[in-house]
């Protein structure tokens, strides 16, 4: 079987490296040329663990190729962003203009799968587009949906065991789907409509959403009552069930932070709850930011200098380098403008540069600071706070209560 992975991202190229271990004859594109010289390089563009090293055999073992353009195959798999236009409205045009790139190639026999996060009937448009424009294939070919439910991080074990939703735009494509991904994942693979598969997806990360804003919103109410958040989340949770999620500064990634808005832009009136929530967790960014402002003032006020400030993470979740919509990264910024006049030490001990912030090792940043500022609760951090040495530290991410 020859597959065309269209997108070498962060999940287009551990889907294609996966499956290429499989006994998949793949071909990768990506418009990015970078991209697709480093690939050739067997150089990953991006940190995941495990998957540098499937990575390199597979290119040397001539199993994964790739190019900026699309090669003829019998599967084409669709895994670009899918971007907003403004007000939080999304946007497939580069899944419409990765379908019209392979559109010239697709011949009878040929299964067509978008896994790209979709607005609720994308298949079904995209499959209307195909057959407008190649009216031939009308009935000779197999088009699905199958979204991703994968960890940054955990990328290459997740996409072998995890379960997939896979929903055709017909049985026969439903069917014809889950034999293709049946040769690389191990989880089940439950089989429905387009449709439904791409609601799937959104419904999975809007319900996570909501609960990482119930524990943001939780922790503002106690910062406002004087009670130990953590400690409070961790006698809740006693109750046999009752599971309430630590809060962060924010939610952040391409899933959770995003997925969200596919629903209340199609169905405002609707998604009151979900709506809300996304409210709930961009706000968390701002009232960190707000907090960080505060303490320096009052620090300036009793001590008659600006403090120095560790900002301690940029990543959208711990011991990743992955800085999509990351609330830490919102937070620096606003700080940033708010502190003038304060020494800030930021640093990502998984980036090695990054192109707004000046960054600085974690311990230099730590030793050097008045304020220690925790954004992201990478594990590297955690030995830090042995000896505070009458440093302030302001935790949002549960640094200082780890055991």
């Amino acid at each position: 079987m020859k597959a065309c992975f269209m997108g070498l991202g962060y999940i287009g190229l551990p889907t294609a490296v996966v499956a290429a271990r499989n006994g998949i004859q793949v071909h990768g594109c990506d418009i990015n040329p970078d991209i697709v010289e480093k690939t050739m390089k067997g150089e990953l563009h991006f940190e995941e663990p495990v998957l540098g090293d499937y990575l390199r055999e597979a290119v040397s073992g001539g199993t994964l190729k790739a190019a900026v353009a699309p090669a003829i195959s019998d599967t084409y798999v669709i895994v670009v962003p899918t971007p907003f236009k403004e007000n939080h409205e999304p946007d497939i045009k580069y899944v419409q203009s990765a379908s019209l790139m392979v559109l010239p190639l697709l011949k009878e026999g040929d299964l067509f799968i978008i896994e790209s996060t979709s607005p609720v009937g994308t298949t079904d448009f995209i499959a209307k587009m195909i057959f407008e424009k190649r009216p031939e294939l009308k009935g000779k070919i197999y088009i699905a949906y199958c979204p991703e439910r994968v960890l940054p991080g955990n990328i290459v074990y997740e996409l072998e065991h995890n379960d997939r939703v896979i929903g055709g735009i017909d049985k026969a494509s439903t069917e014809k789907a889950v034999a293709f991904y049946a040769r690389f994942v191990k989880g089940q693979l439950f089989s429905t409509n387009a449709r439904t598969a791409e609601m799937c997806k959104l419904t999975e990360n809007s319900s996570r959403d909501i609960q990482i804003a119930f524990a943001n919103e939780l922790s503002i109410i106690c910062e406002k009552a004087g009670i130990n958040v953590w400690e409070l989340i961790k006698l809740a949770n006693r109750h046999p069930r009752v599971h309430i999620l630590n809060p962060g500064c924010g939610v952040g990634g391409h899933c959770i932070a995003v997925d969200p808005y596919f629903l209340t832009a199609d169905f405002p009136a609707e998604s009151q709850l979900i709506s809300k929530a996304r409210e709930v967790n961009n706000y968390k960014a701002f009232w960190c930011a707000e907090k960080i402002h505060n303490a320096a003032v009052e620090f300036e006020n009793r001590k008659g200098r600006k403090p120095s400030i560790a900002l301690m993470g940029l990543a959208f979740k711990p011991d990743i380098d992955d800085l999509r919509e990351s609330p830490a990264q919102h937070i620096v910024g606003r700080v940033c403008q708010t502190c003038s006049g304060c020494e800030l030490y930021i640093s990502e001990p998984h980036v090695k540069e990054h192109k707004f912030f000046k960054l600085t090792p974690y311990r230099e940043a730590y030793e050097k600071a008045d304020i220690i500022v925790f954004l992201v609760g990478h594990k590297c951090f955690a030995g830090l706070t042995a000896d505070t040495d009458g440093k302030e530290i302001i935790d949002f991410c549960g640094i200082t209560v780890r055991k």
